[in-house]
């Protein structure tokens, strides 16, 4: 395992426009399991080889969170959501990559850049491999969402020991109706129970941010209440609603 430290330059943070956001990187070639389940135990997530967590000056506001899996029960709409999408074809494998999935990648971001603010740079087949197909070993997997014979969502997930975590999920906006989104989590945390996974970690959470607040959604969940470095103990408390 090699593994090399970086820091981002600081800039204007994604989700609050009046903050600045710095993230420390871990470049990890041929990480061990056991390394990156440390990690994700303290608040890093991973895109290809690279690992990743904030570390904004005087700005808490990302919080790592995880939903205990035995305890998860759906609501009434989460129900509507399983119902409703039980005509979409819903595959597991090892990441990939194909020209449907830069096209609906690059579609998506499209329209979050009109929908949500965000800044469009469309990906090519070299920057796809690097972010979300290198690096996933033993443990990367991708969920493919069809309907009609046609890729409609990709989900990529992570699998370790007890835990299973959301890296990333990009979709077609035509098919929103589907709330395809939840979906996508609700079929994580399946997959999760069905193999006895203990956590399902949805990424950063920022309470009632109109972007990263639907986490919240999959309770019951635990949230990380410090900021461990890498040797040092991560400590998880269950969140109480207010």
């Amino acid at each position: 395992m090699r593994l090399v430290e970086f820091y981002s330059d600081e800039r204007t943070c994604s989700y609050i426009d009046s903050k600045k956001s710095i993230f420390r990187y871990f470049h990890i070639q041929n990480v061990t399991p056991n390394f990156y389940h440390g990690l994700l135990e303290r608040g890093w997530r991973r895109f290809g080889n690279y690992f990743f967590t904030p570390m904004c000056r005087g700005c808490t506001d990302c919080i790592s969170i995880r939903t205990l899996i035995d305890d998860f029960t759906l609501s009434k709409n989460q129900k509507r959501v399983l119902k409703k999408s039980a005509n979409i074809d819903i595959y597991i494998q090892k990441p990939t990559i194909s020209q449907a999935h830069i096209e609906l990648y690059n579609r998506y971001h499209k329209v979050m850049q009109s929908k949500k603010g965000w800044e469009y740079a469309p990906i090519n087949a070299e920057s796809y491999m690097d972010m979300f197909v290198a690096g996933h070993q033993d443990f990367g997997y991708e969920l493919l969402y069809f309907m009609d014979s046609q890729l409609i969502g990709v989900g990529l997930v992570d699998a370790l020991f007890d835990s299973i975590t959301a890296v990333y999920f990009y979709y077609d906006h035509s098919y929103a109706s589907y709330s395809l989104g939840t979906l996508n989590i609700l079929k994580q945390i399946q997959i999760g129970k069905e193999n006895g996974l203990k956590f399902f970690y949805p990424g950063y959470w920022i309470k009632d941010h109109y972007c990263m607040g639907y986490k919240e959604r999959f309770t019951p969940f635990e949230v990380l209440k410090n900021i461990p470095d890498v040797f040092e103990a991560p400590i998880w408390e269950m969140y109480e609603h207010k």
